[in-house]
Order: C-alpha cells, then sequence, then structure tokens
C-alpha cells in the first residue's frame, strides 16, 4: 500500500512538473499544484471511462470485422474525448510558487489561459465550504483578492481549501519578509552612494580652498 502511494504521488509530481513548469519563471520555484476534488475528476471521466469500456465490451460479444471498424472508430472517439475531459478538469488549478500564485486554466485543445498574481499585490485570501457533502469531504472554494484591481480569482471544488489558505500565507509572508530585506538593502546601497559622494565633494571643495590659498 505505501509502495502504491508513493508510486502515485512520483507520478502526480511528474506529470505536474511536465504540464505546469512551462508557466513558472526561471527564477521562480514550483511549491505545490492545487487541483480540485478527485471526486470533480470521476465525474469529468465517467462517461467517458464507460464509453470506452463499452465498445471493447460489445466488440467481444460481436466480433465481427464490419463491428471491429465501427467499434475501432468509437474507442478513437471515446479516448480524445476522455483525454478533453481529463485536461479540462487536471489543467484548470492554481500554480503555488515562491513569488506568486498562477491561475491556469484550459478551455479547449487550441485555448489556454494564465493569471499570475504576485504575494506583493494580494490584499487577502478567504475560503468557504458550503452544504454538507463539501462539509463532511472538506473541499470548498478559495479566493485571492487584488490590490491593484480589487477583483478576486477563485478556484472551486478545492480539497481542504484551509490549508491551502495557509500555505498561501505562508509563502506570502517569506516572500514580503524577503522583498522588504532587499527594499531595505538597496535603500542602504543608495544612502551609502550618496554619503560618500558628499565627503567626495567636500574633499574636492577643501582641495580648492587650499588651492587657492596657496596662490594668494
Amino acid at each position: 500500500m505505501l509502495s502504491f502511494y508513493l508510486m502515485y504521488t512520483n507520478a502526480v509530481l511528474k506529470l505536474n512538473e511536465r504540464l505546469f513548469t512551462r508557466h513558472v519563471e526561471d527564477d521562480e520555484t514550483l511549491l505545490i499544484v492545487v487541483h480540485k476534488h478527485w471526486l470533480r475528476g470521476i465525474r469529468y471521466l465517467f462517461w467517458p471511462s464507460v464509453s470506452f469500456i463499452a465498445c471493447w465490451v460489445l466488440l467481444y460479444m460481436a466480433p465481427f470485422r464490419a463491428v471491429f471498424y465501427v467499434i475501432s472508430l468509437w474507442g478513437v472517439v471515446s479516448l480524445v474525448w476522455w483525454l478533453r475531459n481529463f485536461f479540462d478538469y487536471y489543467l484548470d488549478a492554481w500554480v503555488i510558487t515562491d513569488i506568486g500564485i498562477i491561475d491556469v486554466a484550459w478551455h479547449g485543445w487550441f485555448h489556454r489561459q494564465s493569471a499570475r498574481v504576485l504575494y506583493s499585490d494580494i490584499q487577502g485570501v478567504s475560503y468557504e465550504i458550503q452544504g454538507v457533502t463539501n462539509t463532511l469531504l472538506r473541499y470548498g472554494k478559495i479566493g485571492v483578492e487584488k490590490i491593484s484591481t480589487g477583483s478576486v480569482i477563485s478556484l472551486d471544488n478545492v480539497p481542504n481549501p484551509r490549508r491551502v489558505e495557509g500555505l498561501i500565507l505562508k509563502n506570502m509572508e517569506a516572500y514580503l519578509h524577503t522583498k522588504n530585506l532587499k527594499d531595505a538593502k538597496h535603500v542602504q546601497e543608495i544612502l551609502s552612494t550618496l554619503v560618500s559622494r558628499e565627503v567626495q565633494l567636500e574633499e574636492f571643495d577643501d582641495e580648492d580652498e587650499e588651492e587657492d590659498s596657496d596662490e594668494k
């Protein structure tokens, strides 16, 4: 059981890395990918799976050449249907990195969309669990409000949204702390440059005064 769980986790990590790394910048670290609850995945994939299995059951019951061609076409259509619904479920996710959140949406084979929100542009993080089923299975809606526009980006049917909220707040705090340190260091460097320039100007003024006194 443990080995199966490890294999599953490793497969998910590799799949996430392959599908979502393209949205991450070179100087950015992917921390976690937040998907919708697995029950939503079953709902997306149930009928395509039934269709794909049914076509091969029918072929087993009627193994004729004419039926084989029809079943093959049916199987290909079912497989495309299954892949389309899988991507529609799996690629509708949040990519949480060390500098912000990337809201990824898949609307079709030729329509993808992503929006990035930096931690410095986040006004607040909230979650909502509504309904008996959602409460029992602990999944709900999580949202992030932007400072710049006041708009809210959200993701529905997230498993354990409270944990996701805590993870976002933790990374947000670390990012802002690092940013403040960099800003303070930058200000310190500017002040140091200004002071050194003032010292140099005073030295030049002293040298000019000494030259004027020598000439007199």
